[in-house]
């Protein structure tokens, strides 16, 4: 058997979600404000979907597209903030947010003069805010919990050589919200923000 085309495959390959059916990619912007680092925010517009919750700048990656290609990309026609007033810092590590789908948040420094500036498309976006990264710190988020259940009515139990009541593992899923703040934040947001803060 020609074990060629798993050469080609798996050799100088870099890992990703197996099956992969799409991904996103988040900037997480940083911007120094009146002598101290903040995060800017979105709200997301009526128009698009989720509106009026909270977001970071991004969107589906195109064909081809990396993570960081796609943040600033989104960044600029979301925000009107452009490629050249980003500086990348890094990627953070990715989120799996559904089956077969990652995001992968990139984190980077926007000149404020950009921020300024920024014209924000109102068909994505209602509005945007800057939060000090002192002010998260001091007001860390509370994590909640819950379950998604498991039903796999149509499983053929007896193909795979296992019982029909197998104690198939709910999946566990933490959700963290920040309040006291000026517009709520939670979800995978908040997750990204508590990353950043977490690593100060």
């Amino acid at each position: 058997m020609d074990i060629s085309g798993l050469r080609v495959a798996y050799e100088g390959h870099t890992p990703t979600l197996m099956g992969e059916q799409g991904g996103s990619a988040v900037l997480v912007p940083l911007v120094r404000q009146n002598g101290e680092y903040c995060l800017l925010y979105e709200i997301r517009s009526a128009a698009v979907r989720q509106p009026g919750e909270v977001c970071f700048p991004g969107g589906k990656r195109e064909p081809g597209e990396t993570a960081i290609q796609c943040a600033l990309r989104e960044t600029r026609e979301e925000l009107g903030i452009p490629e050249s007033a980003v500086t990348v810092i890094g990627e953070m590590d990715f989120l799996y947010i559904r089956a077969g789908s990652l995001l992968r948040p990139v984190l980077g420094e926007v000149d404020p003069a950009a921020v300024a500036a920024m014209r924000p498309a109102p068909e994505e976006v209602a509005d945007t805010f800057l939060l000090p990264l002192r002010e998260l710190r001091a007001h860390p988020p509370e994590v909640y919990a819950y379950q998604q259940p498991v039903a796999i009515p149509d499983f053929p139990y007896a193909d795979a050589g296992v019982a029909a009541d197998y104690p198939w593992r709910p999946c566990r899923i933490e959700v963290p919200v920040y309040r006291g703040l000026p517009h709520p934040l939670w979800g995978i947001t908040a997750r990204i923000t508590m990353d950043v803060v977490d690593k100060l």
